[in-house]
């Protein structure tokens, strides 16, 4: 019996005696620590774990103006759309043509197919440039009414549609087929200065979601 109470003594003193120990490291271990987080402190790390705000992402084309273009809007006529680019679309936006008193029909259609052809050729406003609006229509580019055996409706321009890239030629033809230049159903008929017959034009979905990659479709027409 005396045995067995002198090692539960023994045992009891060794636990106590270990105690101050583990204690006795903590500080030490405190110190340590700290250590550690005024030396990342110093080389501009971040001792603690919290994500960090970069700031705000980088700003996106917006392809939409904040309020009417002033600038735009001056000038007294007939309200129009012009499409221009933005991103990898076909945006319209507004514009006024002037169009002369006592135009004959066939007179009026040239007037306001130029007068867009000259709108789309125009630089964009400086608000336009900022929303990310551009085009690739050419400036001096001019357009006439139809030749002996065109149809009615046709319009030549002073550079081959062919010729033209397909985001300028998806430009000209959505702006035209909906404007007072065309008949108003989608389409426009278009030829070029030289003998070549003019072709029907359309503008879809398609030309107005990626000009750049959609060319126009279009048709071979003759004269009644």
């Amino acid at each position: 019996m005396n045995a067995r109470r002198t090692t539960a003594r023994r045992a009891t003193a060794r636990r106590t005696t270990a105690r101050p120990t583990a204690v006795r490291r903590l500080p030490g271990l405190l110190a340590v620590t700290a250590l550690g987080a005024a030396l990342l402190s110093g080389c501009g790390i971040r001792a603690t774990e919290v994500p960090t705000d970069f700031g705000p992402a980088p700003s996106r084309v917006r392809c939409s103006l904040a309020e009417p273009d002033a600038s735009k809007q001056a000038v007294r006529g007939l309200p129009v759309q012009v499409f221009l680019l933005c991103g990898s679309s076909l945006v319209a936006v507004d514009r006024t043509v002037r169009v002369p008193d006592g135009a004959t029909d066939s007179g009026r259609r040239v007037v306001v197919a130029q007068g867009l052809l000259d709108e789309l050729s125009a630089p964009p406003s400086a608000a336009e440039k900022e929303a990310g609006y551009t085009t690739s229509v050419r400036g001096g580019t001019t357009v006439s009414g139809p030749r002996p055996g065109d149809p009615e409706d046709a319009l030549r321009l002073s550079t081959a549609p062919g010729s033209l890239s397909s985001s300028a030629l998806g430009q000209i033809v959505c702006t035209l087929s909906d404007s007072a230049a065309a008949e108003g159903d989608g389409s426009v008929v278009l030829g070029g200065p030289d003998e070549a017959p003019p072709r029907r034009y359309k503008c879809t979905d398609e030309v107005r979601a990626r000009p750049a990659g959609a060319e126009p479709p279009s048709a071979e027409v003759t004269g009644e």
